[in-house]
């Protein structure tokens, strides 16, 4: 579709790679700090990790930046409905962001870790967990992943390092990942 097909107000905003890592007792999620409008970066140092509940919640976006931080907040509500479950928040995120008319129309992705679960939100209703323990998203998040995999069964490294070594290799190859990092990391329960 070009972008007189989908309005004069179309703004093609692509923008970053999130990544969480579960190792031993501790979960990272990192995520770079690119925004990028078109083809020029309009922002090198953005932060699409936030602590919630008192840091026992860690969440990253990818998509749009204002989709984003719009979930964010929705998220967070959620949390406050149901603050002794992770799981039961996100799905009644990802029941409501399928459902409501305005928030059906939001572009952007969750992964949500705690001390027990990693999970991606999306808009198609998805509540999903690894059995490995790693999530990516966005538009390095395939060359996260896969560096985090070879990372994780192939050295000692700890959650936050394989994040940060991950996030570096995605840089390295994706146009729209800077090397800008943001890693927070919180103790986890096997």
């Amino acid at each position: 579709m070009t972008d007189e097909a989908k309005g004069s107000d179309f703004v093609d905003w692509h923008a970053t790679t999130i990544l969480a890592v579960r190792r031993g007792d501790r979960v990272a999620l990192g995520g770079d700090g690119q925004v990028t409008l078109g083809t020029q970066v309009m922002k090198a140092d953005a932060v699409k990790i936030r602590k919630l509940l008192e840091g026992r919640v860690l969440v990253g976006f990818a998509g749009s930046a204002a989709d984003g931080f719009a979930l964010l907040e929705h998220f967070e509500a959620k949390l406050r409905d149901y603050p002794s479950s992770v799981p039961r928040a996100a799905t009644e995120l990802a029941k409501l962001w399928r459902t409501d008319r305005m928030l059906r129309r939001l572009e952007a992705v969750l992964i949500v870790v705690d001390a027990r679960h990693s999970l991606l939100l999306s808009g198609s209703g998805d509540v999903i967990q690894p059995s490995d323990g790693i999530l990516a998203t966005g538009s390095g998040g395939g060359y996260a992943l896969a560096a985090a995999r070879a990372l994780l069964s192939r050295t000692e490294l700890s959650a936050a390092d394989i994040v940060r070594e991950s996030l570096q290799i995605a840089a390295g190859i994706d146009i729209y990942t800077n090397a800008s990092l943001t890693v927070e990391e919180i103790e986890s329960v096997a």
